[in-house]
């Protein structure tokens, strides 16, 4: 049957308010939301759990849109619906400072849940989300209390499909048998530069059925049919066992000229053409942004619904609550970020800190796991190797939710973006581990944790070519550089177990920021009973003979002990030396300059920077007069002993060097 005359104008709204949004901005993509509308509004006003005015609320349905370039549509919805977002805000769209920027961005926009627009990273995001929502259900409903108890659906479209992020997210996904997760696949047959089929011919539906989820088709004739997507909406929240994904064939760019064609992908329509889209869906030409009074009341039911939902969940989870008043105050603090009053720190001494900083890692988390319940996460297939696994806290998997270890495999891009999911969706604290190197396949999930304020661990192993002989493909030079360009992350190398441990406390309190843990895989020393102020940044680990430094050798990681035995040799030569361990950039720049300078006295030309890397960065920190000894090319197959005689990573090289630079400078 065709929609009601009333469903199609409340459709209708949500299309020309896109439309007149993009012509305004005059910039934008009005052609997803004019295809995806009937199906929005039907999920939206049939089916999606949200209260308006409490956008927050913990038990609201998740809705993704990772087809993030649509993002009229979203807003759109969030307006017609009572969130706060006005239809001055609509008008602004793309504008410099307004709610409405051109992707999704999370905590600029009431009701937006994660930061879209790079194509798949929204994929991934939902599966993580919907990970949180399965593992925070086991872990706190009870039998008469379901307080975590909602679904995740996603709206993705060609693109993000076409990227490989999307398969490593859909593949988990299908394994872990998520059945609160449900996709919709805008199956529009046109991307931003022509037809799908100029690049893509597979079939979708077997795709997803290869990867394990319950798969419906609605067809052209029915893609812009309410009743039609509503039953296929009801049929995927039936099937408990498997995620499900709606692959609805869509017309982009619907009822206007451009209809079915690229042009209406990624660019306004044009007065003349909205013009006629309006005609030919019986439209107001004018005003523009017009919303008809009754389709707003329709829509705006929502605020009253909202309220009604989230007060009967109130009152089971006050029941839930009292009944269960330990658990509830456990998951009311993760739900605020809070940490526990005292963690089971571990203390590391000469006896037991020798020990590679990987190693050392893995002590930390384990020591404070069962204290703090919040952490969950895993490896890229590589837990043996990073030693991030929680001991005795369970795998997530199906039939054992409460599990805290995820099994990601070989995906480190989709497990990045999946821990972006899990942190925003609230309650845990999630990290992902893998080697340095390939940092590079998971590098944008961490740029949207940056952008989007994300609190999430990355912990990253086999930190330099001392991994030896897993060679140049395995061995990063350029990552450390490549993480501390990015703003708004916060990025640490420990030279010891004691810097280790530090750097856990600082990276569980962090706020609205993601942490990178570099760590090695060979055994370094233990440095010593100390402040390792890695809070600071930056300290003074070992100062020059006669308390007044003529030469700093600054140093990070593993070649900070090295520095340490430069600095024996040099002042053997008579040239006072001090050591500055510097294991974080970012949180030494944010020191007070006094501080810094005390550090690092400006007085103090000759500077010397050791670390088994790019040396790009470290000009900054030795000045015009300094010399940056790093790697500056990839390394070799070799053990690691020899690739450090090989490229000078001896204390004998170092004392030459300062001593050949800086030697009669100081005298």
């Amino acid at each position: 049957m065709p929609n009601s005359p009333a469903d199609e104008q409340r459709i209708n709204a949500i299309r020309f308010l896109a439309v007149d949004a993009v012509q305004k901005a005059n910039s934008g993509h009005p052609g997803l939301p004019m295809g995806a509308a009937a199906m929005a509004y039907t999920l939206w006003t049939r089916h999606l759990r949200f209260n308006p005015k409490n956008p927050a609320w913990f038990d609201r349905d998740r809705f993704i849109l990772s087809a993030g370039h649509g993002s009229m549509l979203l807003y759109a919805l969030l307006y017609l619906t009572g969130y706060d977002l006005s239809l001055d805000d609509l008008k602004a769209f793309r504008q410099l400072g307004s709610k409405t920027p051109g992707h999704p961005e999370v905590g600029r926009t009431p009701g937006v849940e994660c930061t879209t627009g790079p194509l798949g990273q929204g994929v991934a995001n939902a599966v993580g989300f919907a990970i949180a929502e399965a593992h925070l259900a086991a872990r706190y409903n009870s039998p008469d209390h379901r307080i975590v108890d909602h679904f995740t659906y996603c709206l993705c479209g060609d693109g993000d499909l076409m990227e490989g992020i999307s398969q490593e997210a859909i593949s988990l996904a299908g394994h872990l048998k998520l059945g609160k997760l449900i996709f919709f696949y805008d199956d529009n047959l046109v991307s931003l530069s022509g037809p799908t089929d100029i690049t893509l011919t597979d079939d979708p539906i077997a795709r997803f059925d290869a990867s394990g989820w319950h798969t419906q088709f609605v067809d052209v004739g029915h893609g812009n049919d309410v009743d039609t997507i509503d039953q296929a909406i009801a049929v995927a929240k039936n099937v408990t066992d498997r995620p499900s994904v709606i692959v609805v064939r869509t017309h982009i760019g619907y009822g206007s000229p451009r209809q079915d064609s690229y042009l209406a992908h990624g660019e306004p329509l044009g007065p003349e053409n909205v013009a006629k889209s309006k005609q030919e869906l019986g439209w107001p030409l004018e005003p523009p942004f017009f919303v008809p009074d009754d389709v707003l009341a329709f829509y705006r039911e929502a605020v009253a619904r909202g309220a009604e939902r989230e007060r009967t969940w109130q009152s089971v989870y006050d029941a839930w609550k009292a009944f269960e008043p330990e658990r509830a105050a456990r998951l009311e603090r993760t739900l605020r970020g809070e940490l526990p009053a005292d963690l089971p720190w571990p203390t590391f001494t000469a006896e037991n800190g020798n020990l590679a900083t990987r190693d050392a890692g893995g002590a930390v988390m384990n020591a404070i796991a069962a204290a703090l319940p919040e952490l969950f996460g895993g490896s890229a297939d590589l837990d043996p190797s990073t030693k991030t696994y929680l001991k005795g806290c369970g795998d997530f998997e199906p039939g054992s939710y409460d599990g805290r270890n995820v099994h990601y495999g070989v995906r480190e891009h989709g497990m990045a973006a999946i821990n972006n999911g899990v942190r925003l969706h609230g309650g845990l604290l999630p990290f992902g581990a893998t080697f340095f190197n390939f940092s590079d396949y998971l590098k944008p999930a961490l740029r949207l944790a940056a952008l989007s304020e994300v609190h999430a661990l990355f912990v990253f192993t086999h930190d330099s070519f001392m991994l030896g002989e897993d060679g140049p493909t395995h061995q990063p030079i350029e990552q450390l550089a490549m993480l501390r360009a990015m703003p708004n992350c916060i990025v640490v190398r420990p030279a010891d177990a004691l810097e280790v441990l530090e750097t856990w406390k600082l990276a569980i309190a962090g706020k609205n920021a993601p942490w990178a843990i570099v760590l090695t895989r060979q055994k370094v020393p233990f440095l010593g009973a100390r402040d390792a102020a890695v809070r600071n940044g930056a300290y003074v680990l070992a100062e020059a003979t006669g308390g007044t430094p003529h030469l700093i050798l600054i140093a990070t990681g593993s070649e900070v002990a090295l520095a340490l035995d430069a600095r024996t040799k040099i002042e053997a030569q008579g040239l006072p030396t001090r050591v500055v361990s510097m294991p974080s950039w970012e949180l030494f720049d944010a020191a007070p300059q006094a501080y810094r300078e005390q550090v690092l006295p400006p007085s103090v030309t000759a500077r010397m920077s050791i670390e088994a890397g790019s040396t790009m960065g470290w000009r900054k920190y030795v000045g015009d007069r300094g010399v940056t000894f790093g790697i500056d090319h990839f390394g070799a197959s070799a053990p690691a002993a020899a690739l450090a005689e090989a490229f000078g990573f001896t204390a004998d090289n170092l004392a030459r060097i300062a001593l050949d630079t800086f030697a009669l400078a100081n005298r």
